[in-house]
């Protein structure tokens, strides 16, 4: 039985969500020996992780490089030779190095289902400008990953966790990552994403206008102003964004798709146990499958008309 246009249409919106790839930031707040130790957290991180195509971590504190191989275990188990391998479960890894100023440390580590994603390039930002010289806490480790699941192919994602005093110049400098990495790779999608620090009194109104990141239209913020991402009921902050420049990424986003992740209501958790996991809830948002695109263009093509034999 032929259905109706707007059951088509709200069919094919849904599988899109459906089958899009998910790409989430998650600052994880001191992750190293004793959280690794704490079961319940680490029960939730791995929980927010495998709702995830490719997440983005923050915060790793890990000297002894411990975090990742025991996330992998956990992620993966014994699925490698399993039918789990076919349907693209597998997580992989790529981390950055120890970075920070002084003895503090941390690192960026990008965990992604090897079966939708595969990294092109990786490079450690060169914070070395003429007059401009350490602007970032923690430089932005630059990955460039592709795709062949998605209508976007390729896309770059620039990292960063800033320091709060130094937000504001740190996240006016990501214009300067953009320039160089697009002259660098000659990419042109690319996903600015981390706890930028970028709100409350680390980014107040009046600042906003000295942020290029901001000004530059040609920067599109899925993570808006009004958005909480973080836990504690006395802070009310847009810390976490997702930032998009170039204009095929950005059409491809799935609609509605860019929002908070609540783990602390997602998982029925007591705000106790949620900030034993993070001070900070997940952001995220979703690209549009190809497959599904390539239905989208299907089933709005004309028929054309049988011609009849004289």
């Amino acid at each position: 039985m032929p259905q109706p246009p707007t059951f088509l249409l709200l069919l094919l919106l849904s599988t899109g969500s459906a089958l899009a790839l998910r790409l989430c930031s998650f600052n994880v707040r001191s992750f190293g020996e004793a959280k690794k130790e704490n079961k319940n957290a680490m029960d939730v991180i791995v929980k927010v992780i495998k709702r995830c195509d490719i997440i983005l971590l923050m915060e790793i504190k890990d000297s002894n490089n411990i975090i990742c191989p025991m996330l992998m275990d956990r992620l993966n188990g014994n699925s490698r030779n399993s039918r789990n391998s076919r349907k693209g479960t597998m997580y992989n890894y790529v981390i950055s190095s120890r970075l920070g100023r002084n003895t503090y440390k941390e690192q960026y580590a990008f965990l992604y289902k090897e079966k939708l994603l595969s990294v092109k390039k990786r490079y450690l930002y060169h914070d070395y400008q003429a007059g401009d010289t350490d602007v970032f806490s923690r430089e932005p480790f630059v990955v460039w990953f592709q795709s062949p699941y998605t209508v976007v192919k390729d896309f770059v994602i620039v990292p960063l966790h800033t320091t709060p005093e130094t937000s504001v110049k740190e996240i006016d400098e990501l214009a300067d990552v953009y320039t160089d990495m697009k002259h660098r790779w000659k990419a042109e999608n690319f996903i600015f994403m981390g706890d930028f620090n970028a709100g409350c009194s680390y980014v107040p109104k009046k600042a906003w206008k000295n942020i290029r990141l901001r000004t530059d239209p040609g920067f599109v913020w899925l993570i808006g102003d009004q958005e909480d991402t973080t836990v504690k009921e006395s802070t009310n902050c847009a810390y976490d964004r997702i930032v998009l420049r170039g204009q095929e990424i950005i059409n491809f986003v799935v609609h509605r798709s860019n929002r908070t992740f609540d783990f602390q209501k997602a998982y029925g958790l007591t705000k106790e146990e949620a900030l034993d996991v993070s001070d900070h809830f997940p952001v995220e948002f979703k690209l549009q499958s190809s497959r599904v695109f390539a239905t989208n263009k299907k089933s709005i093509s004309p028929r054309k008309k049988k011609t009849r034999r004289s």
